[in-house]
């Protein structure tokens, strides 16, 4: 059996959790989402938990079990306490600021780059703005934004310039030797 997928999914005080079928509904104080499942996997809520359950022991179904349980709990996570993601920018001259709700990058281009908030993300900049926190509910939209601003300028190996996430190692080159 699924180690993950047979774990139930804890539903905290605040968060409301509503199953028709494979269509999962949650709402919490960070706001709601909701997601249709594949129909072959078996969800219920007993009490304050959701259990998930597969039909029997083939290889797809051991897959979507995992998955199924997974996607429910990042759901519940984050309507109720939510997920962020901080970047860090190295580099001189290099910095990011808000302007009303929209990211402003200014990374060496000669112009700035500005990165606009979907549904349910917002951004801060911190520490001299050299900090980006990227927040929200939905833990897939705000990785993948994350991933967006890191690639407005990656990290170079040479001086460690760019925009990193903040448990990223960069590994370090050595530059060119000169003559002897």
């Amino acid at each position: 059996m699924s180690r993950i997928g047979r774990l139930p999914v804890a539903v905290p005080a605040g968060v409301e959790v509503d199953i028709k079928g494979s269509h999962v509904h949650v709402k919490g104080p960070r706001g709601q989402m909701e997601y249709d499942f594949p129909a072959v996997m078996i969800i219920s809520q007993e009490g304050k938990q959701i259990i998930v359950k597969r039909p029997s022991d083939e290889s797809a179904h051991k897959a979507l079990h995992g998955m199924t349980r997974a996607l429910i709990q990042n759901m519940v996570v984050g309507v109720s306490t939510g997920f962020e993601r901080v970047l860090e920018i190295n580099g001189v001259g290099y910095r990011a600021e808000l302007d009303g709700k929209n990211l402003v990058i200014h990374v060496g281009y000669s112009h700035p780059v500005v990165v606009e908030p979907p549904y349910g993300v917002n951004f801060s900049v911190g520490m001299k703005t050299r900090q980006i926190v990227v927040r929200g509910h939905d833990k897939q939209v705000v990785g993948q934004i994350a991933a967006d601003i890191r690639k407005v300028r990656p990290p170079e190996p040479y001086k460690g310039k760019g925009i990193k996430y903040i448990e990223e190692k960069i590994r370090r080159k050595a530059g060119k030797t000169g003559k002897v």
